[in-house]
């Protein structure tokens, strides 16, 4: 039984070592605080893919009873190892992303043109923000040829447990 509980210890402190670290790269000051819109992008370095719902309840979890702007380390601690326990916000497998990147090149051709990104990110489902767009198309679409060859995006955004 010692065992198990020396191991869950371990856990935790492994956890709480990579939350710490990924916090301390945005702790600009060094005072144990991050700007509130660091946060999404601490969250997302730790493997979690909250959607932007998801972020703002996080958030409501975390900021003080009056906002400041800034999130403190010791809130963000137990809430960040909590989620990272219950294994919560996982990534979306790649075959599923496979599966829906493949619907929407309803051609077969292989890729998405950089419109056709646009489109859908604007038009359908929850839409993303034009910062969010912009992001996605500056990693996923190569230069090159203007468009998304979604089978190698996908390989290079799958983050390995």
């Amino acid at each position: 039984m010692a065992g198990e509980k020396e191991t869950a210890e371990a856990i935790v402190s492994d956890l709480q070592k990579k939350i710490t670290e990924a916090f301390d790269v945005f702790d600009h000051e060094n005072n144990q605080t991050v700007d509130v819109r660091e946060i999404g992008t601490i969250i997302r370095s730790l493997g979690c893919c909250p959607t932007e719902g998801e972020l703002h309840d996080m958030l409501a979890e975390v900021e003080e009873e009056e906002p400041t702007g800034y999130i403190r380390f010791e809130k963000f601690l137990p809430m960040m190892t909590k989620v990272l326990l219950e294994r919560r916000y996982r990534p979306i497998p790649e075959d599923v992303l496979l599966r829906a990147f493949e619907v929407l090149d309803e051609s077969k051709k292989g890729y998405l043109t950089k419109d056709e990104l646009v489109k859908y990110m604007s038009e359908e489902g929850e839409p993303f923000t034009q910062e969010e767009t912009e992001e996605m198309i500056s990693a996923a679409v190569d230069p090159d040829r203007n468009v998304v060859l979604y089978k190698d995006y996908i390989s290079a955004m799958i983050i390995e447990d």
